[in-house]
């Protein structure tokens, strides 16, 4: 018997490191995603195996079935995570395993790993389906992190995070603006590591409640935004607010100055996507610059 299991990818429209402190944050999951399938064997091992959105094995490895210990492995620090991911499952859920002999894991992502949307929490995800755990606790035990990433890859609609006394709120809205086909989702063509981004901001001195408070702020009003330009002046007020937390130039008077329309960082600043608003005849500036990875808003988001 054959288990399946999938979770959606994630962006962060607003809240990126604020969410952490609490800040409301607007998040839509992808059309984008990651598949989980398990099937028993005869063999007393995991074997696993994870393939990129091409369909080729970027990652393979075995486990003891009984103590997770790693057998073989193509990565060794990959293997490392996934047995950290495995010990704190069986942690939360001694049954975990207990009747099978082993299992062959396959994983395969829709979109390429480098594009920062969630290879890593709709692992998290699926993993905490298939062995009836929270994928909360299994996500912050391990790693750490807000968890908006988890609550994306449950839901097919934008949704608003906030953490209140370490736990996680969720609310479906109603995001879906009459300009959306006036937004685009750029890849700027390097990943970002979110760790060493968070760690930045942790070091920031600043007034965390205030901070919080103006995010949250702009959150609902980029939620209630009704005309592109209302829209675009909510996202320069959060890249301007967050630029002076983080000491950081805000990527469109870095990278792209002369751009007309409102370009706002997601997720850890310096990589992964930015948003961006225009149409078809102003992207042409992305194309030039050698940036071709361009998605529209509608084939981005649900």
């Amino acid at each position: 018997m054959q288990q399946e299991f999938y979770s959606n990818g994630k962006l962060l429209l607003s809240g990126e490191y604020a969410i952490l402190d609490g800040a409301l944050g607007l998040a839509i999951p992808t059309k984008y995603g990651q598949s989980l399938t398990v099937k028993a064997i005869e063999s007393p091992l995991i074997h696993w195996k994870s393939k990129a959105h091409d369909g080729s094995i970027w990652f393979e490895a075995r486990f003891a079935t009984n103590n997770f210990t790693i057998d073989h492995t193509t990565d060794v620090g990959v293997a490392q995570t996934l047995q950290k991911l495995l010990l704190e499952a069986k942690k939360q859920n001694p049954d975990f395993l207990v009747d099978s002999i082993g299992v062959e894991v396959e994983t395969h992502l829709s979109f390429p790993r480098e594009w920062g949307l969630g290879s890593s929490s709709t692992l998290i995800n699926n993993m905490a389906n298939w062995v009836k755990i929270n994928p909360y606790h299994l996500l912050w035990n391990a790693f750490g992190g807000s968890g908006y990433d988890i609550a994306c890859a449950q839901h097919d609609s934008p949704i608003t995070y906030k953490l209140i006394n370490q736990l996680p709120e969720v609310s479906q809205v109603d995001f879906n603006p009459s300009f959306k086909d006036s937004l685009y989702f750029v890849y700027l063509n390097q990943k970002q590591s979110s760790k060493e981004a968070i760690e930045a901001y942790r070091k920031q001195s600043f007034n965390r409640d205030l901070l919080v408070k103006e995010i949250s702020s702009i959150t609902e009003k980029m939620v209630q935004s009704n005309v592109l330009e209302e829209f675009e002046m909510h996202l320069t007020e959060h890249e301007n607010l967050l630029a002076g937390i983080l000491n950081q130039e805000p990527i469109k008077s870095r990278l792209f100055p002369d751009y007309p329309g409102a370009i706002k960082s997601l997720g850890a600043w310096g990589g992964d996507f930015i948003l961006v608003t225009g149409d078809e005849t102003t992207l042409n500036y992305f194309y030039k610059k050698g940036y071709t990875t361009i998605i529209p808003y509608s084939k981005m988001a649900f």
